[in-house]
């Protein structure tokens, strides 16, 4: 633990000194990024430790604040979390400076940086804290911090309003927290997040609710997700993967963390769950396939990603409670690993996106076409992580994917009738979601990176710095890696099962793995990348001395084909789009032609979030109203305030006379 405050305090500490650079930019720059870099790197050694040894460490401090003492703990889970904080945090910070260059004159980069930094040690701590009080502090300053870093860009008015968007989303769902908190420390007795130390929590139905709801705003579970789509695509691209990567792993921890905390679980929480994780799962995707923006589409495909957690975890508590202890190990342990694979290649598809507009100066899929040719490296690595977020091997979005599917077989094969629908439940709504993944990232490469350039940025576009395309290199290995390595891979957060589980019931967790299928998806996914290499050997050797030369691509008779008769991103998603209109919201915007000679007219769609036109947009301007009809009691006198205090008091005076 040493180690990790040592960490924790560098990275701090290089913040605020970047902050207080002044107008030194190109200084601020320089440590920020160096203290963000060193710090996570010293980090994740213990954290690694902690992974992959099964060692638990804790740590007590004095403190004057109510709530017991100043608390740290590192246990397999939260090294788990940690290690995806710290690797990605570090690759983002290498990533920004690149990102940031056109910016570096700008006399608030160092302020820029000190927010980046204190994101990395508030999410440390949160996945560390053992008290109540010091989770929820570094809960609010990592929300404070993210939230000056989607506002960065500040002259935009749309991203303000993103921002705000963002900060009343979280603090909706921190009012949830407190609940949870304070129902837990009413029940227990203590204010120390240790499971079982202070016994079996009262309520335990309505703690788990508003931990669901407080956790999931975070996570981007539907319909808490709205913040999601505002926030991503208005926060530079590196904090937007370090936010999608990790900060929503952060609902998923603390989730996870509750779970231990409630005692023995319900069944009934496991099918919530399971619901959610669909829907979210399903309309997270379906959403995605109708965007136009290529950071709103990747923010869609992370509620997806998160529904995929839910619905793992679901399936697990559901077998647990159930009786079939080895579907459980199964169902958490793709949970966990598609935890730390979706923080790979989604950090990945966001310095991709930023490299794209970095390259472009555009995130319209419309604006773009052929970058694999202009900027190869970053095609090449957005590639990889589009086949690892569509869940294909051999990339590691599969592995987890993988084991959660073969737990709902699990279920669907033996067990019960409730086990054997929540099986049904999980395979039909695992399929669908990877079908509609597939179809969605296959939409992207064709349009962005494929084709003819569509506009003048696409086809002037250049390839970014080599400080953006390192950690789009190595995430793009690692996630090439995750199929070939299969085996080693799902053993990773085997540890942290027994910290998932009540009672320690995840141990022995080695009994119920599928060595054999694991073993058998690393051969073929070996097998595959042999085949590519060799095919790609073979192209080379039957090309060398032939003459190669570029035509193009036959347009259904066109002597002259032009770009504007591809396909565009609208019309390849819409056979698709069509069959789910009642839940996506697409409008046309098209203009009826007219005469012989028609002058020129557009068409094209929008998808609008139905949650936020029928559910949040309503909400908020009743409750506005509302508020508004109060406005009569806010007069301006002093006099009638301190009536309103004394009448108060008189009032509470009554209440404790009446007890």
């Amino acid at each position: 633990m040493t180690l990790l405050m040592f960490s924790l305090l560098l990275i701090v500490s290089t913040g605020l000194l970047s902050a207080l650079s002044g107008r030194w930019t190109a200084v601020a720059v320089r440590i920020g990024v160096g203290g963000a870099v060193a710090g996570c790197l010293i980090g994740l050694v213990p954290a690694g430790m902690a992974v992959m040894g099964g060692r638990v460490e804790s740590i007590e401090l004095p403190w004057s604040m109510p709530g017991g003492v100043l608390s740290f703990g590192l246990d397999p889970l939260s090294g788990l979390f940690l290690a995806a904080i710290l690797a990605l945090g570090a690759l983002s910070a290498v990533y920004g400076a690149g990102y940031f260059l056109p910016s570096v004159t700008q006399p608030s980069v160092g302020m820029g940086w000190f927010w980046f930094n204190m994101l990395v040690a508030s999410m440390a701590v949160v996945v560390c804290a053992r008290n109540t009080v010091l989770f929820l502090i570094a809960w609010e300053l990592m929300t404070i911090s993210s939230f000056f870093l989607v506002t960065w860009e500040d002259g935009d008015a749309s991203n303000r309003r993103a921002g705000w968007t963002y900060l009343v989303a979280a603090h909706i769902g921190t009012a949830f927290l407190i609940v949870f908190f304070t129902g837990l420390a009413r029940s227990t007795g203590g204010f120390d997040l240790v499971p079982g130390m202070h016994g079996v929590p009262a309520h335990a139905g309505l703690l788990f609710i508003a931990a669901l709801v407080g956790f999931g705003t975070k996570a981007g579970f539907v319909p808490f997700h709205v913040w999601l789509p505002e926030a991503h695509p208005a926060a530079p691209s590196h904090v937007s993967a370090l936010m999608s990567g990790v900060m929503i792993k952060m609902g998923i921890y603390g989730l996870l963390r509750a779970l231990t905390l409630l005692g023995p679980w319900q069944a009934w929480w496991g099918w919530a769950l399971l619901a959610v994780g669909l829907t979210s799962g399903l309309l997270g995707v379906l959403n995605a396939l109708a965007q136009h923006d290529l950071k709103r589409l990747l923010a869609y495909s992370t509620v997806e990603n998160a529904g995929i957690i839910a619905l793992a975890t679901g399936l697990g508590i559901i077998a647990e409670t159930g009786g079939n202890h080895g579907a459980a190990v199964l169902a958490f342990l793709g949970a966990l690993l598609h935890v730390i694979n979706h923080s790979v290649f989604k950090g990945l598809l966001f310095f991709g996106a930023g490299s794209v507009l970095h390259g472009t100066g555009t995130r319209n899929l419309d604006d773009l076409g052929q970058l694999l040719k202009r900027m190869p490296v970053t095609g090449a690595s957005f590639m990889a992580g589009a086949a690892a977020a569509s869940g294909l091997p051999p990339f590691n979005g599969f592995i987890g994917e993988f084991l959660v599917f073969l737990a709902a077989f699990r279920l669907l094969l033996g067990g019960h009738d409730g086990l054997f629908f929540a099986g049904v439940a999980g395979v039909a709504g695992l399929g669908m979601i990877g079908a509609l993944a597939a179809a969605c990232f296959a939409r992207v490469v064709g349009v962005v990176f494929l084709g003819l350039p569509r506009t003048k940025a696409a086809e002037h576009a250049h390839e970014s710095p080599g400080s953006m395309l390192f950690p789009l290199a190595v995430l793009a290995v690692l996630s090439a890696l995750g199929g070939v390595s299969a085996g080693f891979i799902s053993r990773i957060p085997g540890a942290s099962l027994e910290c998932v589980f009540p009672a320690g019931g995840g141990s022995g967790w080695e009994l119920f793995m599928p060595m054999n299928a694991l073993a058998a998806v690393a051969v073929v996914s070996g097998a595959l990348f042999v085949a590519a290499g060799l095919l790609a050997i073979f192209r080379v050797r039957m090309l060398q001395g032939r003459s190669v030369a570029e035509s193009a691509t036959w347009g259904c008779g066109y002597a002259e084909p032009t770009a504007r008769m591809q396909y565009t991103a609208s019309s390849f998603a819409h056979p698709l789009v069509s069959y789910f209109n009642l839940v996506l919201g697409v409008c046309e915007k098209k203009a009826e032609l007219s005469g012989y000679f028609p002058r020129k007219e557009s068409f094209g769609t929008e998808s609008r979030d139905i949650f936020v036109e029928r559910l949040f947009t309503p909400l908020i301007s009743r409750l506005t109203g509302l508020l508004d009809t109060l406005r009569g009691i806010q007069e301006g006198h002093v006099q009638l305030y301190i009536a309103y205090i004394a009448a108060t008091l008189v009032a509470l005076l009554f209440m404790e006379a009446w007890k």
